[in-house]
């Protein structure tokens, strides 16, 4: 397992390429092509605007204002985290033509779809950037110098996942109809549509119910958790030790999820 896993490395140039081949097939045939990286975002941050602004008054935490603002900061991330999960579920089934080949390293395809969501994530960073500085929120450098470290451990989280269920959905068809439902409930058992200090009882802050020390298991609580930090909250990021305990879990449930990925390497040609 460890001398595939450093193999990885001399694969880097075909890793770009098919990077690069996945991001212009998802926008092949269409006008705007690169352009729906920009675009989408936008529509989604603008109608979030739109809703919450004049469709659903409903009275919000004043420190969460503007709501679409505080909502997009934990979506977009989140985004980047449901569709690797989802479309690495059935990378190796669709890329049967590839892995049947005797030299080709099949955990490419589920990295591939991972990087390829991740620089979505990035060109959709810049619309968040512009409606950050539009509403005058503060940012600062110290907590922007942690950000690339947020994205590091949530790209390493990710490859975690994505290998496990890239290669277990090669045995078990049915986990992609499963995980489907199973990140629409993970979506709302993350602090991204409410905040994390909803469950916190205002007469006994000390006190914390259950919620939230359940919310402390789902990792990417903490995740979304610092980016809000780090991009809408003033003060300083105050979940820093939580992301670095996850660091350190999601590097050891990395090298977990290679290793079973390396177990069932060799029955992935005969499944497809």
């Amino acid at each position: 397992m460890l001398r595939n896993l450093a193999q990885l490395f001399r694969y880097r140039g075909l890793i770009q390429s098919l990077v690069a081949r996945e991001l212009k097939a998802r926008y092949r045939g269409s006008v705007l092509g690169f352009f729906w990286s920009f675009i989408n975002p936008l529509l989604l941050l603008l109608v979030y605007s739109f809703v919450f602004t004049f469709v659903m008054k409903a009275a919000h935490d004043p420190r969460i204002e503007p709501y679409a603002l505080f909502m997009f900061c934990g979506i977009l991330p989140w985004t980047w985290f449901s569709s690797s999960l989802a479309e690495s579920a059935g990378v190796l089934i669709s890329g049967g033509n590839l892995i049947k080949k005797v030299l080709f390293p099949a955990e490419i395809l589920p990295i591939v779809t991972v990087l390829a969501n991740m620089i979505h994530f990035f060109l959709g960073l810049p619309i968040l950037a512009g409606f950050l500085i539009y509403y005058h929120r503060p940012l600062h450098a110290s907590e922007l110098a942690i950000f690339p470290l947020v994205v590091l451990v949530q790209l390493v989280l990710t490859l975690g996942f994505s290998l496990i269920l890239a290669a277990l959905t090669v045995h078990f068809r049915d986990i992609r109809d499963i995980l489907s439902n199973l990140l629409t409930f993970w979506f709302f058992s993350t602090p991204i549509i409410y905040p994390y200090f909803l469950f916190e009882d205002p007469l006994h802050p000390e006190q914390v119910v259950w919620q939230a020390e359940a919310l402390k298991l789902n990792p990417f609580t903490h995740l979304a958790i610092t980016y809000q930090e780090i991009l809408f909250f003033e003060g300083p990021v105050g979940h820093l030790k939580w992301l670095l305990l996850l660091g350190a879990i999601s590097v050891v449930f990395f090298l977990f999820g290679y290793w079973v990925f390396d177990r069932l390497r060799d029955t992935f040609a005969e499944e497809v």
